[in-house]
């Protein structure tokens, strides 16, 4: 039988996409591959969107696959045929494949046999398959589906026997994503999740008008894993999903809606089967019958769900799981999922023939490789390459590499993106060793803490992608210099942090602006910082989002230190660590969560530093905000909402805990003040 395998959270397993919350993907972003040409299938300029990475179970690291990112690194192809359809769906090595138009199956029913490291995403709402669908068989991964339209192989009888037409239907498969798709009028299922499946999320689709909507199961074995969030599921009979024998069926934000006047009533909505274990959370049902049913040897753990005009069976019992346990995600508000859903489930007409598309596939591509197969072999050479006051998107792709080197990329050179090529963040690494007492090579002094970064951004509108940017400098051998060692130091606007590692000991990451009474916003996302002092800090208005924040010992061993050091400008925001995961191999309440840094002893600034919604290690003290240089942070602007772990604690003068109105006032979306980061 296969093992469940928690991600791995030491720093020597950096390398696997953290799972993402509601509607974002994983880790990686833009695509680098090179783009296909041929007479068959035309190359295709995706938006950033259509080649993330998934959520869920379906972004754990487990059976040798580190989460689910589909053909990313492949070619990309548009395709409008069926034949080059199952020509590159089939093919052993991974693709994007951009399906832009009606593709009818020959024959009816025919469901296409996807291999493994596929990206299968519709192009605007023009990406329709109808009259069959996709079978992804034993040992298949790294699949996935997205922005389709699946329609149409019912063959007129209503509870088919005869035929087996689903939509998607898996034997055996594991990490696969389906999202945003519209799946309905099938002769028999619309999602079939069986033998042994796992890994899998189901994310954001629209299921209607089907006898039966998505079955998860019919096996002995107790091994699935499988996320199930933000779908509208509407006019379906039964299997709303029926989940037999999972190991873990984490279901949230989905909206059951049984419709009023309409040929289709339901039998019953969610349904935990046989032992699978079930978290049903924040979804709201509509007029459905017998809502949530279990066997008497399943478990069901309700939070949140409203039940609107249904009747009939609604239970729940035994024990569950705590799914953030394996991942890190965010629950929408139950009230507002039907509209959410209304408008939000479903392909999104955004690819295409969009501007957005159209700025993707204006942007200058830039390639940087070490072995000299690139056009540059080092990633500042790139950089310099980029013309001052370039007025769009350039993207510096780098091949896996160490490179070890200084970047910079100036105020001047806005839009640049630099992005590591290799499969994991691990295999393009950009280090350093500079520190703050480091002597600079002409004799004018020490770099100084900011100048000691291994890359400096003070260009506006910047994002970092699927790499590590490190600062090695060895402590124990320069005990006679100052310590501090920066290895990202942004000082810009609207910097995007994707995906990457952050990794040093003191200082890691500085998150500045470039100047006291300018705006600087940093949002980084399912991405590590690993250090131990100060090693989030600055004046910027910062965003650690879905990530991990890994705190290691120091050079002598011992486990002493600080996660955030802000120096906020009074009425900006500062530092907000949200829905992400504080761990490491260091001792027991060793570690603040932050102090209040009024760099050069202004006593003007306002440090800033929430963190909500976050797992919180043993590591972390029962007091977690100390002093610093004088100043007490209780004069400042630091506290927590709604963490967990064993670090996290109740209420107290020492521990001030956010009401749910102040909450309510320090979400994401308030950081970042109207900006949205968005992959380019």
């Amino acid at each position: 039988m296969a093992q469940h395998r928690r991600r791995r959270t030491t720093a020597l397993a950096l390398g696997v996409p953290l799972a993402l919350t509601a509607a974002g993907g994983l880790a990686y972003g833009f695509l680098p591959g090179a783009q296909h040409q041929a007479s068959a299938a035309t190359a295709a300029a995706v938006p950033a969107w259509a080649t993330a990475t998934a959520d869920g179970f379906a972004s754990v690291d487990a059976l040798g696959q580190n989460g689910t990112y589909g053909g990313r690194g492949g070619q990309i192809v548009t395709v409008k045929t069926l034949a080059d359809l199952e020509k590159y769906a089939t093919a052993s090595e991974p693709y994007v494949i951009v399906v832009a138009a009606t593709i009818d199956m020959n024959p009816v029913g025919k469901e296409i046999k996807v291999r493994s490291d596929k990206t299968i995403v519709g192009s605007g709402t023009s990406g329709q398959i109808v009259g069959g669908g996709f079978f992804l068989g034993a040992g298949v991964h790294n699949v996935i589906i997205r922005n389709l339209t699946i329609r149409d192989a019912y063959q007129g009888v209503w509870n088919d026997k005869e035929h087996d037409f689903d939509a998607i239907q898996m034997d055996g498969a594991h990490h696969v994503w389906i999202d945003h798709n519209d799946l309905r009028h099938m002769a028999d299922g619309l999602i079939d999740v069986r033998k042994d499946s796992t890994y899998v999320t189901v994310s954001w689709n629209k299921l209607s008008q089907d006898n039966k909507a998505f079955g998860i199961g019919w096996t002995e074995n107790v091994v699935t894993d499988i996320t199930i969030h933000h779908n509208w599921i509407r006019e379906t009979e039964q299997r709303n999903p029926s989940t037999d024998n999972a190991a873990h069926a984490h279901l949230y934000n989905n909206f059951l809606e049984d419709v009023a006047g309409t040929d289709i009533n339901s039998s019953y909505g969610n349904y935990s089967r046989g032992a699978t274990k079930m978290v049903l959370e924040n979804s709201w049902f509509q007029g459905v019958k017998n809502p949530v049913i279990k066997d008497s040897t399943a478990s069901i753990v309700q939070k949140g769900n409203t039940f609107a005009g249904t009747s009939g069976r609604n239970e729940s019992g035994g024990t569950a799981f705590d799914p953030k346990t394996y991942y890190a995600y965010t629950l929408d508000k139950t009230a507002d999922v039907p509209a959410l859903l209304k408008s939000g489930a479903g392909p999104r007409g955004s690819i295409g023939t969009t501007a957005a598309t159209t700025k993707a596939a204006a942007a200058t591509t830039l390639t940087v490789a070490k072995d000299g197969s690139g056009q540059y072999s080092t990633v500042q050479a790139a950089v310099n390459a980029v013309p001052a006051n370039n007025p769009s998107r350039v993207v510096i792709s780098v091949k896996p590499g160490t490179y070890r080197e200084l970047v910079k990329v100036p105020s001047n050179k806005p839009h640049v993106t630099i992005q590591g090529t290799g499969s994991s963040r691990n295999d393009t690494v950009i280090v350093y060793n500079n520190a703050s007492g480091t002597p600079k090579p002409d004799g004018s002094g020490t770099y100084g803490t900011g100048g000691s970064a291994t890359v400096a951004v003070e260009a506006d509108d910047f994002q970092a992608r699927n790499l590590s940017i490190s600062n090695d400098f060895d402590e124990k051998a320069h005990q006679d210099i100052a310590q501090q060692a920066v290895a990202l130091r942004t000082a810009a606007d609207k910097v995007f942090l994707d995906g990457i590692i952050v990794n040093g000991d003191q200082d890691t990451l500085l998150v500045d602006t470039a100047a006291k009474d300018r705006l600087g916003r940093v949002y980084m996302k399912n991405s590590y910082v690993v250090g131990n002092v100060d090693f989030i800090f600055g004046r910027a208005t910062a965003v650690i989002d879905k990530s991990v924040i890994t705190l290691k010992k120091r050079w002598n061993g011992t486990s002493a230190g600080y996660i955030t050091a802000p120096s906020t400008a009074a009425n900006r925001k500062g530092i907000l660590i949200a829905n992400s995961t504080v761990n490491g191999d260091v001792s027991s309440a060793s570690f603040y969560l932050g102090r209040p840094w009024h760099a050069g002893g202004d006593a003007s600034l306002d440090p800033q530093a929430t963190v909500r919604n976050t797992s919180l290690s043993a590591a972390v003290k029962s007091t977690p905000w100390t002093d610093m240089s004088g100043f007490s942070w209780k004069d400042d602007r630091f506290a927590e909402y709604k963490n967990t772990g064993a670090g996290s604690g109740a209420a107290s003068s020492n521990r001030p805990q956010l009401t749910d109105a102040q909450a309510a006032d320090q979400e994401v979306a308030d950081w970042l003040a109207g900006w949205t980061p968005t992959a380019s």
